[in-house]
């Protein structure tokens, strides 16, 4: 039926993309899902899936009759997949920050969408900041609010720089030596996250103004300021402003960190062998981490498996 969707990264902007700082998300095959109709019996986990997919199509529904839905979507033809055994095969770990909703939202707008965004054809930005809301829309029945980037990602399968809420569009990324000594990897928590829970304390935060303040004066001067570096190869920048992106994430986001990686996260500040910033929304999942030295790191991290995303 569908085509594989590939999972994401956001390298940088968590949460930050909220208050229009930049954000930067790749696509991370290493897993993805599809789409697929039955040929035999539904195993146990095609029927859990199909299961799940109706209170999902039922929103979907409930939003068209009210004239709300964003995208114009083939909901008859959906409704009569569904009860055929529609389901979602996928490899993608859920609530490890790595975009399973939203690979699932890309492949549901790419197969039932009346109209979808041509990929075929350059995307305007006006295009792309339209998508993004109609999939936002989609994947808010998973996590209360989306700002729809990844399941934007998922669909275009291609980098997405996000410049503010209103502007953002694909771009290249820097060339990278297979082999080199430097690397982005991911760290397993063990456990999964909850998105939306870590959302609401993040958005409790924002009522205090000491919080804000540190949102536009600190988070965003050095996530953006990783954004560019990483944009340019500019690595010795990148790790500057990493370092106090992860202090910063550390001070001020730690609910979000899962505790027994609270000294971890310092032992990398201090020992300057690896950065650690979240992945996604936190609470849990992956660990996002940067490093110049991926066998020091490794040794740092011991016993972790890191699991390599891009070496530089």
């Amino acid at each position: 039926m569908s085509p594989n969707y590939f999972a994401k990264i956001l390298l940088f902007g968590e949460y930050g993309i909220i208050k229009d700082a930049m954000g930067l998300s790749i696509p991370y095959r290493s897993y993805s899902g599809a789409l697929k109709l039955p040929e035999a019996a539904l195993n146990e986990s095609q029927r859990l899936s199909n299961q799940a997919l109706i209170p999902f199509v039922e929103y979907l529904q409930e939003l068209s009759y009210d004239g709300e839905l964003k995208v114009n979507l083939d909901l008859r033809r959906l409704q009569r997949d569904l009860t055929e055994g529609l389901y979602f095969e996928s490899s993608i770990p859920q609530g490890y920050g790595v975009g399973s909703s939203g690979a699932l939202v890309a492949a549901l707008y790419a197969e039932y969408a009346l109209d979808p965004l041509d990929l075929s054809q350059p995307i305007p930005s006006h295009g792309l900041s339209q998508l993004k809301e109609a999939l936002g829309q989609m994947e808010s029945y998973f996590h209360g609010k989306s700002s729809g980037i990844d399941p934007t990602i998922c669909y275009l399968q291609l980098p997405l720089l996000i410049r503010s809420s209103k502007d953002l569009g694909t771009v290249d990324l820097p060339s990278t030596e297979a082999t080199g000594s430097g690397a982005i990897f991911l760290l397993n928590s063990g456990n999964p996250g909850e998105t939306q829970p870590m959302v609401n304390i993040f958005m409790e935060k924002l009522k205090e103004e000491g919080f804000r303040k540190v949102m536009s004066e600190q988070f965003k001067k050095y996530n953006d300021a990783c954004v560019q570096a990483f944009l340019q190869g500019d690595w010795d920048p990148l790790f500057t402003n990493l370092k106090g992106l992860s202090r910063v994430a550390l001070e001020h986001f730690s609910p979000m960190i899962p505790s027994a990686f609270h000294a971890l996260w310092q032992k990398g500040i201090d020992s300057n062998a690896y950065y650690l910033k979240l992945c996604g929304s936190g609470g849990g999942g992956y660990i996002l981490g940067f490093t110049k030295d991926l066998d020091a790191a490794k040794a740092e991290l011991a016993p972790h498996k890191l699991d390599v995303v891009l070496r530089f």
